[in-house]
């Protein structure tokens, strides 16, 4: 908390916390990049995994239906108020893919309301990997998938509540469907995880044809029901350490702290971007004046967009110093902090806004100069590991745990 509290000091210049409040009135955000992205949340699964920190909710086909109808709705409501121009689109979850007969609807909606440039890409449980389903996305007009499949270790499998099923036979099932982009997700620092299994299951991923592999620390979230706990911090320094090098022996290189892509691909990432609009029931926008969340409650997300209402539950507003240092963050979750993004997005220059913070950052050999800015090192990426996940304990445990406990809260103020 310590660390979170010294470096929000110092980016943000205040003491105070960030508070999110309920909104009594429609916000008009306002977008400057032209790098926007659309995120839509699926909230539904057949069976929750007690260590996934998202919102989700049992499939019922009735709910799931009603869902669908009020989402088709809040596209063509919010393509009215905010740019058409939407550089990628990203279906995350829950389980996207149990609604595929209903998806190419909402791809349709989308293509009708805005202006898409590039990638649609899309989560996936392993159990979805079937033909069918894998042809329906091709032909929707998805070339991006991430498929969370979690370790290749029957063993570490079982610690996280889920079963093998022959999830190397389901991956090559994937490879005649040539997506541009194949992202295994990994988890590190899984209770009786060894170094071993981790390089293990890196190298599976690989040998299977994943061209980037997303590997994250496990994290007990306070509201999750998680019966086994992380590994320590040690433990997980030495399995990153073991990531950087089994990268490089099969040609990844990092692209974020904890993702690694194959050297020459695509890239792949939900909401890791300068801004982005969020659709569906917990989804997030950012904006250039202000963060927004919608509720978390499909049953409330589904009555508000019917009724007309926003499905807005929570917003926080920003002033300079709070919008430059979320920024500065994701950037450094992507290893590069880029001058001409910054000066785009802010009409600032980086160098005279953080002149001293980026001198001391080099001297402590966390930050190296490049042609484009600077780039985190080996040194800077785990420390900002320890970084993301003391924000993650701090900043979005306690915002979901509230937004889950009471769909409309009036206010979250976050220390």
């Amino acid at each position: 908390m310590l660390l979170t509290n010294i470096l929000k000091l110092i980016l943000t210049r205040r003491w105070n916390p960030f508070i999110f409040y309920k909104p009594q009135k429609e916000v008009e955000l306002k977008y400057n990049s032209g790098e926007i992205g659309l995120y839509i949340h699926i909230p539904f699964c057949k069976s929750i995994c007690s260590f996934c920190p998202y919102f989700k909710v049992l499939y019922n086909e009735d709910l799931a239906n009603f869902f669908i109808n009020a989402l088709i709705k809040e596209i063509k409501i919010v393509s009215e108020r905010y740019p058409k121009k939407i550089t990628s689109i990203y279906f995350g979850g829950g389980t996207p893919a149990l609604l595929i007969e209903k998806l190419g609807n909402v791809v349709t909606e989308i293509r009708n309301s805005f202006d898409v440039e590039n990638n649609f890409a899309i989560e996936l449980h392993p159990d979805n990997l079937e033909n069918e389903i894998l042809s329906q996305l091709k032909e929707n007009g998805f070339n991006m998938i991430s498929i969370g499949v979690q370790s290749f270790s029957e063993n570490c499998l079982k610690n996280l509540g889920r079963d093998k099923e022959n999830i190397e036979e389901k991956l090559e099932r994937v490879r005649k469907f040539q997506f541009d982009v194949v992202d295994v997700d990994l988890i590190f620092g899984i209770p009786g995880q060894t170094e071993d299994d981790l390089e293990y299951d890196f190298d599976k991923a690989v040998e299977l044809g994943a061209t980037q592999i997303s590997t994250y620390p496990f994290i007990d979230f306070s509201y999750s029901k998680n019966k086994n706990k992380p590994l320590g911090r040690s433990q997980k320094k030495k399995m990153l350490n073991r990531l950087s090098e089994v990268s490089e022996k099969n040609n990844f290189e990092r692209t974020s702290v904890w993702t690694f892509a194959k050297k020459g691909s695509s890239k792949y990432s939900s909401v890791t971007r300068d801004s982005f609009i969020g659709l569906g029931p917990s989804a997030a926008s950012l904006a250039d004046n202000f963060f927004k969340v919608n509720t978390f409650s499909v049953e409330e997300y589904i009555k508000s967009i019917e009724m007309g209402k926003n499905p807005t539950c929570l917003v926080m507003k920003f002033d300079f110093r709070t919008r430059a240092a979320y920024w500065l963050f994701w950037s450094c979750y992507n290893i590069e902090i880029n001058s001409d993004s910054f000066n785009e997005l802010f009409n600032e220059t980086l160098a005279e806004k953080y002149s001293w913070e980026l001198k001391i950052l080099e001297k402590l050999r966390f930050l190296e100069k490049y042609p484009t800015g600077y780039r985190l090192t080996e040194r800077g990426a785990y420390y900002f590991h320890l970084v993301e996940q003391k924000y993650t304990h701090q900043y979005i445990d306690k915002t979901w745990r509230m937004a889950l406990e009471n769909p409309w809260p009036e206010k979250i103020e976050l220390y």
